[in-house]
């Protein structure tokens, strides 16, 4: 199963559990491999996603994906969001780890998407472990930030630690969508989780299979965790 399919399938069991939002890891579909990311960049109005904003439009859905795209300066770490019947958007990293400079340039605005009348404040893996980023998201008066990733233990080990310290200091719920598997140099070791806005770890995945958490931010209660069954994909 490619990556995108793979997107799909995991949309379907979001859909399946009446989610009306899904986000994926740090470059979720090219996987997490800098010294590609120039021949992979695209951008918002690339054909291959149109099945995207399909889906999106029939199941009432907002969808993020995780994507290298291109800009006048260079490639960008990015998230491009689809919801239902509006303009795409696309989110650049905008703080970026030193070992990204050779590959990447910085974004230079931070979006804020409103769904049912929360706002979501994205946040792309290195910056979300940047303070200054989640005192920018809450100036923006976000309820949820929004951490796409892709880490290795170390780096979950680190999130552990900051996402519910910043939870509770600035009252948001925080999501980490973290992948699996080989990135880079790195083993990516999933473990995507959820923390309230008091700070408190709601529900978590394993470290070794695909799967999503469906929380409802308004209530601040855990719907549903599921994990992808890929043999019947």
């Amino acid at each position: 199963m490619n990556n995108i399919e793979k997107h799909k399938a995991l949309i379907s069991l979001a859909i399946s559990g009446q989610a009306t939002a899904i986000f994926f890891p740090e470059l979720s579909v090219t996987g997490y491999e800098p010294e590609l990311a120039k021949d992979l960049a695209t951008d918002q109005h690339d054909l291959r996603f149109d099945d995207f904003q399909h889906i999106s439009d029939k199941h009432l859905i907002t969808i993020g994906i995780g994507v290298p795209t291109r800009s006048i300066s260079g490639s960008l770490i990015s998230m491009i969001i689809f919801q239902p019947n509006q303009s795409r958007q696309t989110y650049s990293k905008q703080k970026l780890h030193v070992d990204e400079f050779p590959y990447f340039v910085g974004g230079h605005e931070q979006i804020i998407l409103t769904l049912d009348g929360i706002k979501i404040a994205p946040a792309i893996c290195y910056e979300s472990l940047q303070i200054e980023h989640a005192e920018l998201a809450n100036k923006l008066r976000a309820d949820v930030y929004l951490a796409s990733v892709a880490k290795s233990q170390n780096g979950v080990g680190k999130a552990m630690s900051h996402y519910p310290h910043i939870a509770k200091t600035y009252s948001m719920t925080v999501l980490m969508a973290n992948c699996i598997g080989p990135c880079d140099n790195f083993e990516s070791v999933g473990q995507s989780a959820v923390w309230n806005n008091q700070g408190h770890l709601v529900d978590q995945l394993n470290d070794t299979t695909e799967g999503i958490i469906i929380f409802d931010s308004e209530t601040q209660t855990l719907i549903k965790k599921q994990y992808l069954d890929v043999s019947n994909c």
